[in-house]
């Protein structure tokens, strides 16, 4: 089974949730949502993860991560 990708299951997230606001559901069908909203979020956690820790590597120098803010966000320090 082929790894579902990031964009992907975010945007049946979102479709899930959309559904699942409008009530018009019943309690089985909320129910079934809710658990593919629970597996998706997970996945969604887990690729964002694994993203963080392949841009943390990326910018290891001399054995010290480097973690330096994405374009547009202002540094703390």
């Amino acid at each position: 089974m082929a790894k579902e990708r990031f964009e992907e299951a975010l945007k049946k997230l979102e479709e899930i949730l959309r559904k699942m606001e409008t009530g018009e559901m019943t309690l089985d069908e909320s129910l079934k949502a809710f658990e593919e909203g629970i597996r998706l979020a997970r996945l969604c956690s887990e690729r964002l993860d694994e993203a963080q820790r392949k841009v943390e590597l990326l910018l290891k120098e001399e054995d010290k991560v480097m973690i330096k803010p994405f374009m547009g966000e202002e540094s703390d320090g």
